[in-house]
């Protein structure tokens, strides 16, 4: 067979094409991941920032952006027990592309149909 383009997408290419859909493919962990790039660290504080995420959306983001090596997860001892969410070094990679898509979007906005 001649080298050239590819026929299909192997599968281990598209199984991680799929996990990366899932995690960031979601509406909301753009604005988590955007929402601690800007400082926003604790989950009440998310829940606030972000105008519309319950409570179990985001706690179900948090989860798979940590799972996903996007964002690490503190938690202080003491009463009331305190979580930090950071992002990692592909957290803050992420961010940066997620920053240049919001930059396009509002650079070449969609025309009106």
């Amino acid at each position: 067979m001649p080298a050239g383009k590819p026929k299909f997408i192997p599968l281990k290419e598209r199984t991680a094409y799929h996990r990366f859909e899932d995690v960031i493919g979601c509406k909301w962990s753009s604005s988590v991941v955007a929402a601690v790039a800007q400082g926003v660290k604790r989950p009440g504080e998310l829940e606030r920032f972000i105008p519309g995420i319950s409570t179990k959306v985001l706690n179900e983001r948090l989860r798979k952006l940590v799972d996903f090596g996007v964002l690490s997860r503190t938690e202080h001892a003491g009463l009331p027990a305190r979580v930090d969410y950071d992002l990692t070094e592909a957290g803050t990679k992420l961010a940066a592309l997620l920053e240049q898509v919001r930059q396009l979007n509002l650079d070449h906005p969609a025309s009106p149909s």
